[in-house]
């Protein structure tokens, strides 16, 4: 039967991730102590040095992407919403303007 996988939470992959980058141990050692397998927290202080360097030199992160994606998606719909409503608004006031004349026959 497969080995089922454990999953950690953020609080305990920043800890463990602090651990190898202010102590000076190994990945391996640390790894060993925590009880992680060794390519998993060599992946979690991977990450966060690339979220770190992208931090530091102001390039948007994965997450920061999808948020500018949604965003200019959501801002692309309501201009197109926007637009549509104003010619509905136009053709109304048309249609006022031309009920009034004719009410005023």
């Amino acid at each position: 039967m497969p080995e089922k996988r454990r999953s950690y939470d953020a609080e305990f992959r920043a800890g463990a991730v602090r651990i190898v980058t202010e102590t000076g141990k190994t990945a391996a050692e640390v790894a060993r102590d925590l009880g992680v397998h060794t390519g998993t927290l060599q992946n979690w202080v991977h990450q966060a040095r690339h979220r770190e360097d992208a931090e530091a030199t102001g390039r948007l992160g994965e997450s920061e992407r999808d948020e500018l994606r949604r965003l200019r998606e959501e801002t692309a719909r309501l201009r197109r919403e926007n637009a549509e409503l104003g010619m509905e608004r136009d053709v109304l006031k048309r249609s006022v303007v031309l009920w009034v004349k004719e009410a005023m026959k």
